[in-house]
């Protein structure tokens, strides 16, 4: 149950957070554009009309596009799988869905490039048929889809283990198939949590930097992300370019987080109302 801080020790823990909310989140978020607009709108227009800027843009974003209904799809059948069937390996299958968040990108990053480069056999395979991975948009691709692999699954896999399997059995039962069954039954029951892991999805894969770092080689106009141009613009010293691409990504990462809270609201009032039935039932 939530209270009000009575004590000198409550007032100051609270004291303390907000403090660290501000020092830590919004003081640099208020930096960033602050630097950002600091020569102007028409400064910071011209900055973005830069053909660096446009390809780093359309690259982040032609890769998020990408992403996401990959991510989703296999989310979906990852949670599905794991929350409606017993075979061998589940346990082994659940706990490598969690490997991307253990391992450090910039570690994942360079297993990709040690897999598929030119050095390995399998790329030396693929150079010899024209095919380039790394160095090149399809690498970056391959990461970020890897980095974001956890987030659709794990959410969708608690709000599945509590709905069970009685709606799609009833549904089964009265004729319907497979496809019905997920479009009229499953999908309404689970379309706010997936939302949510869609979200958090895009938001990592926009904003991704230590595994696109490793097998993009950074060149400009060609493999640069939003967060890798941020980076290359800063060690070039045009410190007005870079602060308007973390704008960018900083009105992304916004955008996100408003989205993250109205569907956790969302979520949390699903799960209430689904508690309510089974307690009425």
């Amino acid at each position: 149950m939530r209270k009000p801080p009575k004590s000198l020790a409550d007032r100051l823990i609270l004291a303390v957070g907000i403090g660290l909310v501000l020092g830590l989140l919004v003081v640099p978020l208020v930096l960033i554009f602050s630097k950002a607009l600091g020569d102007g709108l028409p400064a910071l227009w011209s900055n973005l009309q830069e053909d660096y800027m446009l390809h780093a843009i359309g690259l982040t974003l032609f890769v998020a596009v990408l992403t996401v209904p990959l991510n989703m799809v296999f989310g979906i059948l990852l949670a599905w799988c794991l929350t409606h069937y017993q075979f061998r390996g589940r346990r082994l299958l659940s706990t490598l869905v969690d490997l991307p968040y253990a391992v450090s990108p910039v570690v994942a990053g360079l297993c990709y490039l040690v897999v598929y480069g030119v050095e390995s056999s399998l790329g030396q395979w693929l150079s010899a048929r024209d095919i380039q991975l790394m160095f090149a948009w399809p690498g970056i691709l391959m990461v970020t889809i890897f980095v974001t692999t956890p987030y659709v699954a794990r959410i969708l896999i608690p709000v599945m283990q509590a709905q069970g399997s009685d709606a799609q059995a009833a549904a089964l039962s009265l004729g319907a198939n497979g496809w019905q069954i997920f479009w009229h039954v499953t999908l309404p029951d689970i379309k706010w949590a997936l939302l949510y892991g869609v979200v958090l999805t895009n938001a990592r894969a926009i904003g991704e930097f230590g595994a696109v770092s490793v097998v993009s080689g950074t060149i400009m106009n060609q493999t640069l992300t939003l967060s890798l141009l941020v980076d290359q613009l800063n060690n070039d010293n045009k410190a007005a370019a870079a602060f308007t691409a973390a704008a960018l990504l900083a009105v992304f990462a916004i955008v996100s987080v408003m989205l993250k809270s109205l569907l956790e609201w969302r979520v949390a009032a699903g799960r209430r109302r689904n508690q309510a039935e089974a307690v009425q039932q």
